[in-house]
């Protein structure tokens, strides 16, 4: 990667601009002296030539910069660095500019359906936050080839590299998503990262997938992040049951958890502080009533028994 800043002419701009009104005061004087002399003067006819041409050159040597742009200049051809210092500058007239920012921009990466680790389709989106590197504007202009916009603005020229950021995002993204399960299909028994879960680990991880991608064309990633992610169309309803059906068996557990220990501190509290005794079988039927009355869905119905729990 070529790295140097421009190292050709230049003058601040004021005080071009103050040169190029002397030139324009001279001009006048030597037509003022060939207006009152008898005879030409070759000297004033010479100087006004000369002048004229000068001043006339100078016109289009005048730039002026804003913070975080930058031009690239061109010498016939030949490469002469990137001007980056803000203000109005006079340079070499003779040279061409191409207008760079150096701004941060955004990209929004639309929904793309893509397959991820375990082969399921869904859908995923990305933000993007990236700028020319300060070393990169030589890349940015000479490296991504635009037939296209040759000699055109530099809003064309921004708008290439956009393009050729979206698609580098795209294929960045694929590529990423297909590394990593949407989500965990078995609940606590492995601790893989997930699309879902992964958080800034999937971000740095395209992040610098961007990075890698993008370095040819002098650009950096600054952020990348997911904004959107879901389960595609055709199977979303499937999974959605399956994790619906997670729900439910990861409420049964705790339930039935919750219900056992309750058992098990009524029938300890019973034994302990001598309200009944209870035999074996009538334990039996004491934990099989309580488990029914805290583990069935729906309110139990009281019996009242006023007999004994032995025919």
């Amino acid at each position: 990667m070529k790295n140097y800043t421009y190292s050709g002419w230049k003058l601040n701009g004021f005080i071009a601009l103050l040169v190029n009104l002397l030139m324009v005061a001279a001009m006048v004087y030597s037509i003022v002296v060939l207006a009152t002399a008898e005879a030409p003067v070759v000297w004033a006819i010479v100087a006004l030539v000369v002048l004229a041409i000068a001043s006339f050159l100078m016109l289009f040597g005048y730039i002026m910069l804003e913070p975080n742009e930058s031009r690239v200049f061109l010498f016939f051809g030949n490469y002469r660095g990137t001007f980056y210092e803000n203000g109005f500058w006079w340079v070499n007239p003779f040279m061409t500019a191409k207008k760079l920012s150096m701004r941060a921009r955004n990209l929004n990466v639309d929904p793309i359906k893509v397959n991820d680790k375990a082969g399921n389709p869904i859908l995923i989106g990305l933000v993007v936050v990236w700028k020319i590197k300060n070393d990169g504007a030589y890349n940015a202009v000479f490296e991504i080839d635009a037939p296209e916009v040759v000699g055109a603005t530099s809003n064309t020229r921004m708008n290439v590299l956009e393009n050729f950021v979206a698609v580098q995002s795209d294929s960045a993204l694929r590529q990423v998503a297909g590394m990593y399960a949407y989500d965990e299909n078995t609940k606590g028994e492995t601790e893989e990262v997930t699309l879902r879960s992964g958080g800034d680990e999937i971000n740095d991880k395209l992040t610098d997938e961007l990075n890698d991608r993008l370095s040819i064309a002098g650009i950096e990633v600054i952020e990348a992040r997911l904004n959107y992610l879901a389960y595609a169309p055709e199977i979303a309803a499937a999974m959605l049951r399956r994790q619906q059906a997670d729900a439910i068996i990861s409420a049964r557990e705790k339930i039935v958890e919750g219900a056992v220990s309750m058992v098990k501190i009524a029938l300890e509290r019973l034994s302990s502080e001598e309200v009944v005794e209870l035999d074996e079988e009538r334990k039996a039927a004491m934990v099989s009533n309580l488990l029914v009355v805290l583990c069935a869905d729906e309110a139990a119905q009281p019996v009242v028994n006023t007999g004994t729990l032995h025919n």
